[in-house]
């Protein structure tokens, strides 16, 4: 039986640099992913601020593109942001995945492909391979990074508590360079009724003149809109109505769900098993972004990991102590407005709320959309006031 001092189950960004730490302080690390290929189950809208390349100490070789501009569209109102410099990169999804799971490699670790753990029993974990055979591996540490399934927390399904769902899909779509200019280095966002009522719709640029569109959606009834229409039908409406073209090529489609415990009430931990990424509802719930919140959950992991493995601590209360307090403030805050957003408000409130976006800077909307400081946009509100009153007085003195 191989033995190794960390499993890490499921190489997303989260288990990759979870992996990629630990290798890096010279511990045994086992990387495990249940695809066979980073270029399988490629999803990910993967838009980041810039600082995000930077602080996890990546190459530009992961980045799809940089981006220096932002537009919000409504059903009726469009409002846009820009920079002469890059305020971030579109990621590669798989090269990202792929370049995590290569330096574990460099650093000693090893890197399973093809694997899915089905069981673990204290510090046995029971691997299993595509074509069915069966591995044991000892491990003073398990990591479970599998995402929204947590299948190493809750192997029996039947026992996992409630979570709210999100789902979504993207198509990876190949387009001409005349129909791809007015999408380089440019975020397109799409809220309201028309385009993806309980939830929000995409363009993101990539390389070589391709364009991710996608829409996420939370899985529970609107209070307006009684009859809502597939996901495939809204990433149409948009190819067809806003980007303007039948003539495209599409390269892939991608499906993912996202299982979120409001007010972040995970099991962060149990015995020798630590959780981290989406299975600690990383992701934001109203913005969908999850990479660098999985990556910056996973470093904090790391550290707990290293003292637990050192005897320092003999369970992982810290760590979840630790991710409450930089996550739950926030993080409720942005499911308490995602819910009211994609799933009460009239479309008439949403192109208001967001009409009064234009008074804030670029830098202020990056704040809001990345940082997730509600407070800025307040500022947008008083100054979208400011001007209806000003109006209004200035009608009272001309009568």
């Amino acid at each position: 039986m191989r033995e190794f001092d960390v499993v890490v189950v499921g190489a997303g960004p989260a288990g990759g640099q979870c992996a990629r730490k630990l290798s890096s302080k010279g511990y045994s690390v086992l990387l495990v992913e249940q695809n066979e290929s980073f270029e399988q189950n490629n999803f990910s809208s993967a838009a980041t601020p810039l600082e995000t390349l930077a602080k996890f100490d990546l190459p530009t070789e992961v980045v799809a593109t940089p981006w220096r501009k932002l537009e919000i569209i409504t059903s009726k109102i469009t409002r846009s942001w820009h920079s002469s410099e890059a305020l971030g990169v579109v990621f590669d999804f798989a090269k990202l995945r792929a370049f995590l799971a290569q330096q574990v490699k460099e650093q000693g670790g090893e890197v399973y492909l093809g694997y899915r753990c089905y069981q673990s029993q204290g510090n046995i974990v029971f691997l299993r391979a595509k074509k069915g055979e069966i591995t044991q591996i000892k491990a003073k540490v398990i990591v479970d990074a599998t995402g929204y399934s947590r299948s190493v927390l809750y192997p029996n399904k039947n026992k996992r508590p409630t979570f709210s769902k999100a789902i979504g899909i993207e198509y990876l779509i190949q387009v001409s360079s005349q129909i791809y200019e007015p999408y380089a280095e440019n975020l397109v966002f799409f809220l309201g009724h028309h385009w993806s009522p309980k939830g929000y719709g995409w363009i993101f640029p990539m390389d070589n003149f391709q364009l991710k569109v996608g829409i996420a959606q939370i899985d529970e009834p609107h209070h307006i809109v009684e009859k809502t229409e597939s996901l495939r039908y809204y990433i149409d409406q948009i190819i067809r109505d806003h980007i303007g073209t039948i003539d495209y090529h599409l390269l892939e489609t991608h499906g993912s769900i996202i299982e979120y415990s409001l007010g972040l009430r995970d099991c962060y931990y149990r015995d020798n098993i630590i959780a981290i990424g989406d299975a600690v509802s990383t992701v934001n719930y109203l913005g969908g972004e999850g990479i660098r919140h999985a990556m910056d959950g996973a470093q904090i992991a790391s550290l707990a990991i290293e003292r637990y493995l050192a005897g320092q601590i003999t369970d992982f209360a810290d760590y979840q102590k630790q991710m409450l307090n930089i996550y739950r403030s926030s993080w409720v805050k942005s499911e308490q407005l995602s819910r009211k957003v994609y799933l009460q408000y009239s479309d008439a409130r949403i192109d208001q709320g967001v009409n009064s976006l234009k008074y804030l800077s670029t830098q202020e909307i990056l704040v809001i959309l990345f940082n997730y400081r509600f407070e800025q946009y307040f500022k947008g509100i008083k100054g979208y006031l400011w001007k209806k009153i000003t109006r209004l007085f200035a009608s009272f003195s001309a009568k």
